[in-house]
């Protein structure tokens, strides 16, 4: 069970001043004029409020998608003119004296490599070499990319070692999310064709930028892109460069909030992957950017083949722009609530004034209605003002109503004294009729019973006495033919036998009718017992003949009330109860015998013994005859069983009570009370 907590103490008077205004607002003219004066002009600021935040939304946000991709259209511009300065630095070199100079030397070509070899920081690229035409097909995979101007491609581990082992430790990547390493290299690559005076190509000049970790790049760029002074609105402006979808280089912190690191290693959303890399189109939307959401716009890097490679990535931290944005929401919507407020106010005033005469006429009705002597009086208008004359036809009307409910009231008690005292008498007369009905049907029931146990009593005695006769004549022939037949009895000793059993068995049923009409057996005299040492008697019994049966017996003892009962009779019950609950458990399960007191309504009323088994229930159709003579569900039983129990443990006023359930077993529950009703020495007849 959950227990409501009290309110706090300091919400209690909040919550009545609201409970206040809002019953004001529900019950007052003067607040229903506010709403439906303020009503069109709160909906209307509303609604262009609610179309500014609209428009407002979407152009915003239109122009900072076409601002970031604006931003990737001149980075992707910027690059172009770095390939071209490089493209143009190669071409530089490859014309230089000193380079065709040194191409002449042909007998030095091993020299003129390394020397290119050494000319990289001079066209500041990672990588410059030349390579001779006459160098093995298998190395010369790269004529096929001889191109006018530079491009994007992707070397392998082992082209970079080729080219210097170096630039392929300098391109290794580890993977922030697992333990690989990205070992490829991304370049801008310019291959040129050298040629002799004669016009033949005799060789070639391979050089490149690698974008693995070049930082100074994208840096670069991002200061083209974003001004590097503090922009409330764009704080943090990040390039980054993919290779496949890996950020190879990038200015993207590790930690957004911070500012510290480059997710160099991490790689981009899945959508972004899908879109840009798979797709081949450009992104420019919202994109979650290693740990924050960014406005990002991202474009694929094409090679030789026009193969996506990777990507080009700009953008700018979500959360900083709408938050600028929401900001300003705020201070608008402050402002007009503010404004709302003050002309609420001022229609507020003006209606109380107007409403004041009209508020203390309600305030009058209210308080005649509760019972108090009240009048409206002078309001302090015109006496011709439709108010005035309302005000003094009303203290007219509240006058005469007055002199009229004194007159009813007087009527009223007169004629309460006549109804009381019509009342009382019925009411006497009612009780007294209850009662003599009460006895009469009690006295009907108890005649009824008595003439139908008598009638039932005589016929069952007599039935006995006239089955026993001839029973003891053919049991008295059948023992005179065993003996005349001596040994020759052996040829017919299991028809005796079966006949013998068969007057046994009606002796047994002759001995339960005498048992029902009170007239059979013998009977003990009703005195005080405690019902646990007849309990115990009767599991002692029960187990002498269950020796052979899986039977569990369980007692519960807890009943201390001594009872008036006839403990033989007692005795006989408990034993037929507990037999036949072996028989439904079919000699195997458990077997519970409790006692307990009989508390009703707080008073002991006497003691209740309970036998429950685990056999197969009782269906609900013959629950309700099991205590009728002779019903049984037996093939050898007589019936009588329950209903001799039951006959029994009436005399002493005492009930024999079943609950059961078809397929989980019965419990017959003895009630026994403290006060018998029969006479403290039953005297019986024997046959």
């Amino acid at each position: 069970m959950t227990t409501k907590l009290p309110e706090p103490k300091h919400k209690a008077p909040i919550l009545n001043w609201l409970a206040k205004w809002r019953f004001q607002f529900q019950t007052m003219v003067r607040y229903r004029l506010l709403v439906l004066t303020s009503a069109p002009i709160i909906l209307t600021l509303m609604a262009l409020i609610g179309i500014t935040i609209y428009w407002s939304i979407h152009y915003t946000w239109n122009s900072a998608l076409i601002d970031v991709s604006e931003r990737l259209g001149a980075a992707r511009q910027s690059v172009e003119l770095i390939q071209k300065g490089q493209n143009q630095s190669v071409k530089s070199f490859v014309s230089s004296y000193e380079f065709q100079k040194r191409l002449r030397e042909q007998g030095n070509t091993e020299a003129l490599v390394k020397w290119v070899a050494t000319q990289s920081q001079n066209t500041q690229l990672d990588y410059l070499r030349y390579i001779p035409a006459d160098t093995p097909k298998r190395q010369l995979a790269h004529l096929d990319v001889v191109r006018e101007d530079a491009f994007f491609d992707v070397l392998s581990l082992q082209q970079l070692h080729d080219i210097d082992p170096a630039l392929a430790q300098k391109a290794a990547i580890a993977e922030l999310d697992s333990d690989n390493i990205e070992r490829r290299g991304l370049v801008i690559r310019s291959v040129i064709r050298v040629r002799a005076i004669s016009g033949e190509v005799v060789g070639f000049i391979d050089g490149g930028l690698l974008l693995n970790n070049s930082t100074a790049l994208v840096d670069e760029l991002r200061d083209i892109l974003y001004s590097p002074q503090y922009d409330p609105v764009r704080p943090t402006g990040t390039m980054t460069i993919f290779l496949d979808d890996l950020r190879v280089s990038t200015n993207v912190p590790l930690d957004s909030s911070e500012k510290v690191g480059r997710a160099i290693g991490s790689r981009v959303s899945d959508s972004v992957k899908e879109t840009v890399l798979q797709g081949g189109e450009q992104w420019v939307d919202e994109a979650y950017v290693h740990d924050a959401w960014y406005i990002s716009a991202y474009q694929p890097i094409r090679d030789r083949n026009d193969q996506v490679i990777g990507m080009f990535y700009t953008g700018y931290l979500l959360w900083p722009f709408v938050k600028t944005y929401f900001t300003t929401l705020v201070e608008i919507g402050v402002v007009t609530l503010g404004l709302l407020l003050i002309s609420g106010l001022m229609v507020y005033r003006g209606s109380r004034d107007l409403f004041r005469p009209i508020e203390r006429i309600h305030r009058v009705v209210k308080l005649i209605q509760l019972g108090k002597q009240k009048r409206i009086g002078e309001l302090g208008l015109d006496p011709h003002h439709e108010l005035a004359q309302l005000a003094k036809q009303f203290d007219a009307m509240l006058d005469l109503l007055d002199k009229r409910q004194s007159e009813i009231e007087e009527a009223a008690v007169v004629l309460e004294d006549k109804v009381q005292q019509r009342t009382a008498s019925l009411k006497e007369k009612t009780q007294q009729l209850e009662f003599h009905i009460s006895l009469l049907n009690q006295t009907r029931d108890k005649l009824v019973t008595s003439e139908k146990l008598a009638a039932l009593g005589g016929l069952t005695a007599g039935i006995a006495h006239e089955i026993n006769n001839p029973t003891a004549v053919i049991l008295g022939n059948v023992e005179l033919l065993k003996f005349e037949l001596g040994e020759d009895a052996s040829k017919v000793e299991e028809e005796v036998d079966a006949i013998l059993a068969q007057i046994d068995r009606i002796r047994n049923i002759t001995k339960s009718l005498l048992q029902y009409s009170r007239q059979g057996g013998i009977q003990d005299e009703i005195t005080w017992q405690y019902v646990n040492p007849i309990i115990d008697e009767s599991i002692t019994l029960v187990k002498a003949g269950a020796k052979r049966k899986e039977i569990v017996f369980v007692r519960d003892f807890q009943a201390h009330t001594s009872v008036e009962v006839n403990r033989h009779q007692l005795l006989q019950i408990l034993v037929n109860l507990q037999v036949n609950a072996i028989h439904a458990m079919q000699g195997k399960g458990e077997l519970i015998i409790r006692s307990r007191d009989w508390n009703e309504g707080g008073e002991i009323l006497g003691a209740v013994i309970e036998i429950q088994d685990q056999g197969s229930g009782i269906k609900p159709e013959q629950l309700k005859r099991i205590f009728d003579p002779f019903y049984t569900t037996k093939r050898e039983g007589t019936g009588l069983g329950l209903s001799v129990s039951q006959s029994l443990i009436s005399q002493t006023g005492g009930e024999i009570r079943v609950e059961s359930e078809w397929g989980k077993g019965s419990c017959f529950s003895v009630f026994l009370p403290k006060k018998s009703g029969a006479t403290l020495e039953v005297n019986t007849l024997e046959l």
